[in-house]
């Protein structure tokens, strides 16, 4: 099935426009970190407070969580405890003691949700060595990716060059979705590198498909220029990228509104993640190896020897 057929956009024609889109999203995105002091971290990176809740009678999240905003503690993280009516309650840290925060949940869903009687089965605090210890780790996730990555697409398209600008358009991805969420005040949570990790390689996968075809287009044409190769590349993959990215965008959509708050921001960074991946693909990882090859007036890195347009 093809949504569009033999489709001619001139994609590197309209770089440019591409590049300046890219600039203004990454640029605002930096700006607002950049007033902000970096990211908003999560309880999972910053620390915070943890309350264990157990109760006598089965206690939906939705209510749960309609009591903590209403006490002033609406950016809570909620976890159930499966098997048991019982809920893990994180609190980013503040003035107020653990024990103190405890006993003060405990008496407002007392008074809110009578009968069910909460018991504080836990209560500590979340210091930030382990956010400094998770920051580590997620950073050191994102550099053997990027590391593997680079390996990987040089070793099977024989050019370091097509991996490193593969590299280019994720960190454009995760610049984006980072950026999105300093201007819209999100906490980035372990949950939401996760979904950063996973879109890293949704976006990779558009790019090697995309590669892919260039490469046998290299080979099998000698009179193209390699403008041309890589407008006809893009626009043969194009159907499929486009298809791909809806159906993605499609199930994200649907746990964006109907899956909750927990996953709320998830869903939201995938959705991002899946329109930027799939804009870096096209207009981003490609482009960029012709405005290095032009920069350089040489094609020695590309699989195939062909002239470069001027």
């Amino acid at each position: 099935m093809q949504l569009f057929k033999k489709t001619h956009f001139d994609f590197i024609g309209m770089r440019y426009w591409a590049y300046a889109f890219s600039g203004l999203i990454i640029g605002a995105g930096l700006v607002s970190l950049f007033l902000k002091g970096g990211p908003k971290l999560g309880i999972d990176f910053e620390g915070g407070n943890l309350v264990q809740l157990a109760f006598k009678n089965d206690v939906s999240m939705k209510d749960l969580r309609s009591i903590l905003t209403a006490n002033g503690y609406g950016d809570a993280e909620l976890q159930g405890i499966s098997g048991r009516p019982s809920f893990i309650i994180r609190v980013p840290k503040g003035p107020t003691s653990v024990d103190s925060l405890a006993k003060d949940l405990q008496k407002d869903i007392e008074e809110k949700l009578p009968g069910n009687d909460p018991v504080i089965e836990r209560a500590e605090f979340v210091g930030p060595a382990v956010g400094r210890a998770l920051t580590d780790q997620a950073l050191s996730a994102i550099a053997w990716a990027s590391i593997l990555i680079i390996v990987y697409v040089g070793f099977r398209f024989k050019s370091t060059l097509w991996g490193v600008c593969s590299i280019v358009a994720v960190v454009h991805d995760v610049l984006s979705i980072i950026g999105i969420f300093s201007i819209l005040n999100k906490e980035i949570t372990v949950t939401v590198v996760a979904g950063i990790l996973t879109l890293a390689g949704y976006s990779m996968n558009d790019t090697i498909v995309i590669y892919d075809r260039m490469r046998e287009n290299l080979r099998l044409s000698k009179k193209e220029t390699l403008a041309e190769i890589i407008n006809r590349s893009v626009n043969e993959t194009l159907s499929r990228t486009i298809m791909t990215s809806m159906t993605v965008a499609l199930t994200l959509l649907v746990l964006f509104f109907f899956g909750g708050d927990v996953i709320h921001d998830f869903s939201f960074a995938m959705l991002w993640g899946v329109f930027v991946g799939s804009y870096s693909s096209i207009f981003v990882a490609a482009p960029i190896i012709y405005q290095w090859q032009r920069r350089d007036k040489t094609v020695a890195a590309t699989p195939a020897r062909v002239p470069v347009k001027k």
